[in-house]
């Protein structure tokens, strides 16, 4: 008798048309192909028009549907062509995933305005962008979606040398957790995914870089990796797409949901850890008196782990 669990019928995506932006290769072709796996039709997105078209046939190759539009998320203008080209091509949007990103690491005393900005705009606005326009036309049609946003622990944690890139994944989470209020009577899901996954980003990071290596040439990743990192492929982070977007996942929504390697969580959203009070109010005296007393006896931590790896485990 198989292991495996017997298919779940409303994982049908049939009929189910996606947007996948940043998808030409990495985690986005990823979710397009295991969002074209489970029967929706995708328009892929990239900036490099060679690359979409290239992504594009892979799917229809393995017998999905699927066309290209190679533009540059960011404004107005490319998300509004992105829908378009999904109600063209296939007559109605249920899917967006704001995927296509861009990095441009600094320390802040070395960051310059257009590396914060390119972030900004790609990250943060791109999100915006395609989230309104792709509600717009759910909306219209009456009868619910899916929208998921592409968060990142530096997101939910910061991480240094990524002031853009951190702010714009803690604006997407913010963002996620509004929508999914202001869209609910509407019958649109709003999630964000935190992905961990061994791409051409994760590798500039040395304690990852030679396991990247290493699977790259068909070895697969340690369980320490897999399980205490939650580090594993693309493909293992893209299994959240097709459930977010079926219906069986009509009741999560305002999440930000993590997944990598073996490992799958959810992150807590901001909240209160500690509070002291003071009658009549707080006095600067009187919060030099009592911080490391009260609220500040246990502060919050800051930054993403480095990686563990265990002793005679190193690559």
């Amino acid at each position: 008798m198989s292991d495996e669990p017997t298919p779940h019928p409303s994982l049908d995506l049939a009929g189910k048309v996606a947007v996948v932006t940043g998808s030409g290769r990495g985690l986005g072709l990823a979710y397009a192909t295991a969002l074209a796996g489970a029967g929706a039709a995708v328009v892929v997105n990239d900036l490099d028009a060679e690359v979409a078209e290239r992504a594009a046939r892979t799917i229809t190759d393995a017998g999905g549907r699927a066309v290209a539009e190679a533009v540059a998320v960011g404004g107005s203008e490319a998300a509004d062509r992105l829908v378009a080209r999904a109600v063209s091509e296939f007559g109605r949007l249920d899917v967006m995933v704001t995927n296509a990103g861009i990095l441009r690491d600094r320390v802040l005393w070395k960051m310059t305005d257009e590396d914060f900005d390119a972030v900004i705009g790609t990250h943060l606005r791109g999100t915006f962008t395609c989230a309104r326009a792709a509600t717009v036309r759910m909306r219209e049609q009456g009868d619910g979606g899916t929208l998921v946003m592409v968060g990142s622990p530096a997101g939910q944690r910061g991480n240094f040398g990524q002031t853009n890139y951190a702010a714009a994944k803690a604006g997407i989470a913010a963002m996620v957790r509004t929508w999914s209020m202001e869209l609910a009577r509407a019958g649109i899901t709003v999630n964000a995914i935190v992905p961990v996954a061994a791409t051409a980003m994760t590798e500039t990071i040395p304690a990852f870089a030679p396991y990247v290596e290493r699977l790259r040439q068909g070895q697969p990743l340690p369980d320490f990796l897999r399980k205490g990192e939650g580090f594993g492929t693309p493909e293992d982070c893209a299994a959240l797409l097709p459930f977010l977007a079926s219906d069986a996942a009509r009741d999560v929504t305002g999440q930000c949901i993590g997944i990598g390697g073996d490992r799958l969580t959810l992150w807590s959203h901001p909240q209160e850890s500690a509070v002291a009070y003071a009658d009549g109010g707080w006095t600067p005296q009187a919060l030099a008196a009592g911080w490391h007393g009260s609220v500040g006896r246990e502060p919050q931590s800051v930054g993403i782990p480095a990686p563990r790896i265990p002793e005679g485990q190193q690559a």
